[in-house]
């Protein structure tokens, strides 16, 4: 065989062969490595997305917590008794994980109102509690104020609106933890977490904690902690 004749020999081949497997399969690699991190940024950031949505939403309506209307004496129209002290305003039951919180309609969207307080015609006098929605008369100040009742429950977390036991509605899913803690002000003036706290009228934060997980286990559970102070110092 003459050497312009020559061609390439079968170790040659298999050795080219070995290396054009060993490229294909660094760079499948890196397109894997790539797909699975979006994958799990993508998941993350929509875990985060919830987690936002659902303590956004909870700030906005702890801050409103013992916001009533009026600044003088509440009666409720039914049975002449005070209207919710605040003892009733807040409170969060630690073995049937439950937080219930009475509070002012944040931006009067919020459908039907549990209660409707009248004030007359200014803030600083005596109000009545009116069950639901009532109109508004010509010169009478309202406000509608909602009871809200939110529960962990089966990798869930619900709300309801309303008095006793209301129907609760899925807010997120996934959820597998989700606590409540009370900062609360102690005889020296510093301020301690509890979830079960002596005296309810010594509450000037609330902590909320969630935690949520990815079913198909693409990232790690995500924790999200918030701390929110009242406005409405309770009664």
């Amino acid at each position: 065989m003459t050497r312009t004749s020559r061609g390439f020999g079968l170790i040659e081949l298999l050795i080219a062969l070995a290396l054009s497997l060993v490229v294909i399969l660094g760079v499948a690699q890196i397109f894997i490595a790539a797909k699975n991190t979006y994958v799990s940024q993508n998941t993350a950031a929509g875990m985060q997305e919830d987690a936002r949505f659902v303590l956004s939403k909870m700030i906005q309506e702890v801050r409103m917590v013992g916001m009533f209307g009026c600044l003088g004496t509440i009666k409720d129209a039914i049975s002449g008794s005070v209207f919710l002290d605040g003892e009733s305003a807040i409170s969060w039951d630690n073995a049937n994980q439950k937080l219930t919180l009475v509070t002012a309609d944040v931006g009067g969207s919020g459908g039907t109102p549990t209660w409707t307080v009248e004030c007359g015609s200014s803030v600083t006098g005596p109000g009545t509690a009116y069950r639901g929605d009532r109109p508004t008369a010509a010169g009478q100040i309202a406000f509608p104020i909602r009871r809200l009742v939110y529960s962990f429950s089966n990798n869930q977390l619900l709300m309801g609106v309303g008095t006793g036991t209301p129907v609760q509605q899925v807010l997120v899913n996934n959820v597998s933890a989700f606590d409540v803690s009370f900062g609360v002000v102690g005889s020296a003036a510093n301020l301690s977490y509890s979830s079960n706290p002596p005296d309810m009228k010594s509450i000037r934060s609330v902590r909320l904690t969630l935690t949520l997980t990815d079913p198909n286990k693409r990232v790690r559970n995500q924790t999200y902690n918030v701390v929110v102070a009242l406005r409405n110092r309770l009664p």
